[in-house]
């Protein structure tokens, strides 16, 4: 008991020494890490990224994110720091934004924007984070309450007490979530008006989101499946939210002139070409078909499972997700070892039974499992300088034999891409229609290689989903 003045005493000063003023509201808020601290930790998780992500190869696009971001963070609170915008090569409905100014939207995410000011608005919205120090301010508080956890737990002798003041942390973090998400959309309506945008157009932007994470949401839970959605609230707050209809409201008296910048013409020209769903560089989804030109490769996957394609794995699953079986490659410097000695390499000691070596066009492999409680299917290809190798295994405790005939087949599957199978592997694409007197979504959807999600899928790329239909003389998205 004697300790715990000096306890507070020392949580006092902990606290106390953490505070910085806030770029934004000028309030003293807890960070753990000077600008310079900032700059370096942005810099690092940076370059991680660039090792687990893809960036766009297309220079013209990402000139233009670069130029209309730069334009708002130059109007923005931290203007005088290096911002650094990118197009990352995914699919998936995202963006980000790294302490230090690096901000990054998946081209997933563009083609369902309509125009310059709604790309506008959620880049705002991810300079806002950067300008806020929101990633800093984060970082810090779960740095500081890991630190009063261990001060807690040496000046009371009571372990449990350093647990809860971590449980307290994370309670905190993610209780922060909510109000930092809507400073950020503030923020990135104010950027907004100040560079000449409306306002509104971040509303617009969690319109069309909202609407695609509806879809989403229920389409998986027709099939039984979760789906993810963008982060923060352009995917869990409706248009109407009084807070947020508060803050665009605010930044409306911001605005100068009568001509607002919407760009939508413009905008859409640069989407014209652009890659729609998987790329050939991470390979294609065709079905239950996994294709993949530049490794020169194709897997068949059995009736059912789902293909989730990473850039790190190549993950699959039964329906009922008890199945699993994982695929990842590697470059070998040793081009003599043999695909037995290779997987005995990787599991080590384990004991391996059910062994058996295969082969193909070009390659040589071998499988065998691990046996026990959890029994797991394992497998290496080798071909020239590639490894691939494969992992099977279920949840909980079972028989292998549920999946592994499955697993085997997936393996065995393994080919080198034919004529017909490069010429399925062409990713789809956006392309710009002008609207003609009588289209429907209904009569530009057939023939679609969306297939059934055609109709749906066009109204929302064209924000004129559940219902809409096109007019006359209107650029429309369709997917060819």
């Amino acid at each position: 008991m004697i300790f715990r003045p000096l306890l507070v005493f020392v949580l006092a000063g902990l606290v106390l020494g953490g505070c910085a003023a806030n770029p934004v509201t000028g309030k003293q808020n807890f960070v753990m890490m000077s600008e310079a601290q900032e700059m370096a930790l942005g810099q690092q998780a940076s370059e991680q990224i660039a090792q687990q992500m893809s960036m766009l190869k297309d220079p013209k696009l990402q000139a233009y994110v670069q130029r209309i971001g730069t334009q708002l963070a130059n109007k923005s609170h931290r203007s005088g720091i290096p911002y650094q915008f990118n197009v990352v090569d995914s699919p998936d409905i995202n963006a980000f934004a790294l302490p230090g100014g690096h901000i990054y939207i998946n081209r997933g995410l563009l083609i369902y924007l309509n125009s310059e000011a709604q790309m506008a608005a959620v880049l705002g919205h991810e300079i806002g984070h950067v300008t806020a120090r929101h990633g800093v301010r984060q970082q810090s508080i779960a740095m500081g309450t890991g630190l009063i956890g261990q001060l807690i737990t040496i000046g009371t002798g009571m372990p449990a007490a350093g647990d809860l003041s971590n449980m307290l942390g994370t309670a905190m973090v993610r209780g922060y979530g909510r109000d930092m998400e809507l400073e950020a959309d503030g923020l990135g309506a104010e950027y907004l008006a100040r560079t000449g945008y409306r306002p509104e157009a971040v509303l617009d932007v969690i319109g069309a989101l909202k609407n695609q994470d509806t879809y989403s949401s229920q389409k998986a839970a027709a099939q039984g499946k979760q789906v993810e959605s963008y982060h923060g609230l352009f995917s869990t707050h409706p248009t109407h939210d009084q807070r947020l209809q508060q803050v665009v409201a605010q930044a409306q008296g911001l605005t100068t002139g009568d001509a607002q910048r919407v760009g939508r013409d413009d905008y859409l020209q640069m989407l014209d070409g652009m890659i729609y769903g998987d790329s050939p560089e991470q390979g294609i989804v065709r079905g239950q078909r996994f294709l993949h030109t530049e490794l020169n490769m194709v897997l068949d996957y059995p009736k059912g499972w789902v293909i989730l394609n990473r850039p790190d794995v190549l993950l699959a699953h039964t329906p009922d997700e008890q199945g699993f079986i994982a695929l990842t490659m590697e470059n070998l410097s040793n081009t003599n070892v043999s695909a037995e000695e290779l997987l005995r390499a990787r599991v080590g000691k384990q004991r391996l039974t059910q062994d058996l070596a295969f082969s193909g066009t070009g390659y040589k492999g071998f499988t065998a499992t691990i046996p026990g409680d959890n029994a797991r299917r394992v497998a290496a290809i080798v071909r020239g300088k590639q490894a691939f190798l494969f992992i099977g295994a279920f949840r909980g405790r079972g028989p292998l034999e549920l999946y592994d005939e499955q697993f085997v087949q997936t393996i065995r599957s393994f080919r080198p891409l034919t004529a017909a199978d490069k010429k399925n592997a062409q990713p789809m694409r956006i392309r710009l229609v002008r609207a003609r007197q009588g289209d429907t979504y209904a009569k530009l959807a057939k023939g679609s290689p969306l297939g059934d999600e055609a109709e749906a899928r066009l109204r929302l790329l064209n924000a004129q989903w559940p219902e809409g239909q096109p007019k006359a003389g209107q650029w429309l998205k369709v997917v060819r």
